[in-house]
């Protein structure tokens, strides 16, 4: 289960809804115990896909590499990464599945007409074969 906290939340919508129509990219930060995340922040990362991200995204590794830095040095950890997915559902697609890490909680989501509408949260499978959904909760306003 994946619980995001408020402050966390807003940085992510905020970022989704600021990049429509292009898909938002970003890390979410905070404290593993067992299977329970708790999101306490997220930080925004560049779209560095070259091609129309309205559809893709990609990470640069020193951008990943630079939160999960921030993290460590505020005793935290990185819990996954965030996108979004401009006027279409929140889902994990088949290249979002191909470019995942299984280590990382993938939360996408679902902006509409510019407005967040949904988002669902998945887990990969080491193989990078399949994504299971994982619980997700966020504060809904």
């Amino acid at each position: 289960m994946i619980n995001i906290e408020s402050a966390a939340w807003d940085v992510m919508v905020a970022h989704a809804e600021s990049t429509f129509p292009n898909e938002c990219c970003g890390a979410m930060i905070g404290n593993i115990d067992g299977d329970q995340k708790r999101v306490t922040a997220a930080v925004p990362i560049e779209n560095a896909y070259t091609g129309a991200q309205g559809a893709r995204y990609e990470l640069r590794p020193e951008d990943l590499l630079a939160a999960d830095r921030k993290a460590r040095a505020a005793g935290l950890s990185l819990i996954g990464i965030f996108h979004s997915h401009p006027d279409c559902d929140a889902y994990f697609s088949k290249t979002d599945l191909e470019n995942s890490c299984p280590w990382y909680s993938f939360v996408v989501l679902s902006v509409k007409s510019g407005k967040f509408d949904h988002a669902a949260s998945f887990l990969p499978n080491p193989d990078q074969t399949a994504a299971e959904k994982e619980e997700l909760t966020w504060p809904k306003s």
